[in-house]
């Protein structure tokens, strides 16, 4: 009986083939045309993959072994504990700390977690992301060390520097993530943040300047006697342009008031204004109540506000800084070291995690806790370093990019000699 059932089903298989070679027969002679006339473009794409095969070899994942994706998934979920487990820790006492003045300023339930927490989770979790690297690989290195698995591993032909592809593998995403984050992602969070913690946590920004001078234009200078950021406002006004080191015109006004609503940048209203224009001997005076003009100024060039440079994107920061050493100003160093500390923090991943790995890659009397006691001090060194030196390069002069990577640097080198006392 299933004999035969398996007799009728070849049976309908057979009758169906039949029709559709009867009624599809033209599909068939459609694919056999083709074939026939596209002889030329099959040899040329045999030939082209030939010639790209070696495109094969830029696959990294063919690199990667059983065991190499055992170790990446015990660094990204031992990361991510790490993660979810101090920002838990940060929030429950920022919570408490601020408790008391999101009720006094009457915060919205609603703004405190999508403006400020929502925003400083990111912002914390990439700041101390090389703290949460270094944790992790330390962590859970220590803990195979201590189950014999790492050597299990040498014992099978396994060299060191082969056991730290997974690592390194895992650092480039982990590093690539931290870098766009803080370059594209954070900044725009930043703004919500900080609006926020002037609004319900009585934290004053910087809202105006006094005596504000600076280049707009290539021999154009401009001065503002007293700027208001709240109301976009400036007061005793003045733009000199010169020419051969000569002044050929002198712009006064009592008022400017940048237009917020317009669609382009630059825009400036003047009140009270008085233009002087100088020929030589001559001089020319003309006068009126309001004057709309383009001044190559914002009002970010005019205040700054402690943190401004943590609201621009890594573009942003770089077209401010060249902008801003055009005109001349002196008040870039900030900003030089927020753009290089943002590529510098990325590279710190592979630096801690070559120092976490090497230190507790061998199985030693103590356990995990002396391992975990050196990364947390290391880190934390490594994060006071990056402090120091920025500090140094806004109050000392001292170059901004050097100042960024000096830690890296410091660290670099701790980082060679503990992979070849590991090595060893």
């Amino acid at each position: 009986m299933k004999s035969y059932s398996k007799l009728r089903k070849h049976v309908r298989l057979y009758k169906a083939s039949r029709w559709f070679g009867r009624h599809f027969s033209w599909l068939r002679r459609f694919f056999g045309w083709i074939n026939r006339h596209t002889k030329l473009l099959q040899r040329i794409l045999k030939w082209t993959g030939r010639k790209l095969s070696f495109l094969k070899y830029l696959n990294v994942f063919r690199y990667l072994k059983i065991i190499d994706w055992y170790i990446i998934k015990k660094f990204i979920s031992t990361y991510l504990f790490s993660i979810l487990l101090i920002i838990s820790i940060s929030i429950v006492f920022d919570i408490n700390e601020n408790l008391a003045k999101f009720t006094q300023y009457h915060a919205p339930l609603e703004a405190v977690i999508f403006d400020y927490y929502a925003n400083f989770i990111p912002y914390f979790a990439n700041l101390f992301s090389a703290l949460f690297v270094f944790i992790a690989v330390i962590f859970f290195t220590s803990k195979m060390a201590g189950n014999s698995e790492i050597i299990a591993m040498l014992a099978t032909g396994i060299s060191f520097k082969r056991m730290m592809r997974p690592y390194m593998f895992t650092c480039v995403l982990i590093a690539g993530l931290s870098y766009f984050l803080s370059a594209e992602v954070i900044p725009h969070g930043t703004v919500i943040r900080q609006n926020f913690e002037s609004m319900y946590k009585n934290k004053k920004k910087n809202t105006s300047a006094e005596n504000v001078q600076l280049q707009v234009g290539r021999g154009v200078i401009a001065y503002i006697q007293h700027y208001d950021n709240n109301l976009k406002k400036g007061y005793g006004f003045s733009l000199d342009k010169f020419q051969d080191k000569k002044l050929v015109s002198h712009l006064t006004a009592m008022e400017i008031q940048y237009d917020t609503i317009s669609d382009s940048k630059y825009h400036w209203k003047l009140t009270n204004w008085k233009y002087r224009q100088l020929k030589g001997l001559r001089e020319q005076i003309t006068s009126g109540a309001v004057k709309d003009s383009v001044i190559m100024m914002e009002p970010t060039d005019l205040v700054y506000s402690k943190g401004q440079q943590e609201t621009f994107t890594s573009s942003e920061l770089k077209d401010y800084i060249s902008k801003q050493i055009d005109r001349g100003s002196g008040n870039v160093v900030q900003y030089q070291v927020e753009y290089h500390k943002r590529i510098a923090s990325s590279f710190a991943s592979f630096i801690l995690t070559i120092i976490g790995a090497s230190l507790s890659s061998r199985k030693r009397k103590g356990g995990m806790g002396l391992y975990l006691g050196i990364g947390l001090g290391l880190s934390f060194t490594y994060i006071m370093l990056q402090t120091v030196s920025a500090t140094f390069a806004i109050n000392a002069d001292f170059p901004p990019m050097l100042a960024a990577w000096v830690p890296n640097i410091i660290y670099g080198i701790i980082a060679f000699f503990c992979y070849r006392f590991a090595q060893s």
